[in-house]
């Protein structure tokens, strides 16, 4: 299968799926002050990805991707860009130019059939920043049974932060490993996945090793 293959199938699902996902929504604002500013002409490929912009601003677009898109899309598309068969599933739509510049258009005109609007235009409402940024958290969701293989060692090292771990430096370094072997669903380099906001939460601290376990506690059962 070509690379652009996957796009094409996706984008007739989109147009399939659009016709019954979409009702009257109402956009809501998201704040993307923290953002590079993109300028007034818009993009047609993703310029927070981590080898464009860094992963400083990469992980702040995933954050601010994460609130823009469970705000706005999640409604019709899924928790987590999972789909429930209704809408698409917007993992599978490739990080890379062509899947950009498909999605660009949609999100700033929206998706009308027959007079009847079942997408609405997000563009002049949200703007590019926040396009971008949510994205960016599309295309970092991880594939179907990314965790799978590291289940019964997450469950370990969530159950050894949940008891106040003693060598949570390690356990961090191990989370680290395991968020380098999480397949994103697009073909992203990085996945934003449970053990990688679980590691970014240990700082050496009690809340944070409690955080890092709430955080597995949640990404392993979404995972069932």
């Amino acid at each position: 299968m070509t690379p652009k293959a996957p796009l094409a199938a996706a984008a007739l699902l989109l147009a399939a799926g659009l016709v019954h996902a979409h009702g009257d929504v109402n956009p809501q604002p998201v704040n993307t002050d923290s953002l590079p500013e993109l300028g007034e002409e818009w993009l047609i490929e993703n310029p927070y990805r981590a080898e464009t912009a860094g992963p400083e601003v990469w992980w702040a677009a995933v954050t601010i991707g994460d609130s823009g898109y469970n705000q706005n899309c999640a409604r019709c598309h899924g928790l987590g860009v999972v789909s429930g068969g209704l809408a698409p599933d917007l993992r599978f739509l490739e990080a890379a130019e062509y899947g950009d510049e498909w999605y660009a258009e949609r999100f700033i005109h929206g998706y009308t059939q027959d007079g009847t609007t079942k997408m609405p235009a997000f563009g002049e409402v949200l703007g590019q920043k926040a396009a971008w940024a949510i994205r960016t958290y599309i295309e970092t969701r991880p594939e179907d049974g990314a965790l799978d293989a590291h289940s019964d060692r997450l469950h370990a090292i969530r159950d050894e932060l949940a008891a106040g771990a003693a060598n949570a430096a390690a356990l961090k370094a191990e989370l680290e490993a395991i968020a380098v072997e999480v397949k994103t669903a697009s073909g992203a380099p990085v996945a934003d996945s449970a053990p990688y906001r679980a590691a970014l939460a240990l700082d050496g601290s009690p809340e944070g090793a409690r955080s890092a376990s709430d955080t597995l506690t949640i990404g392993l059962s979404a995972t069932q």
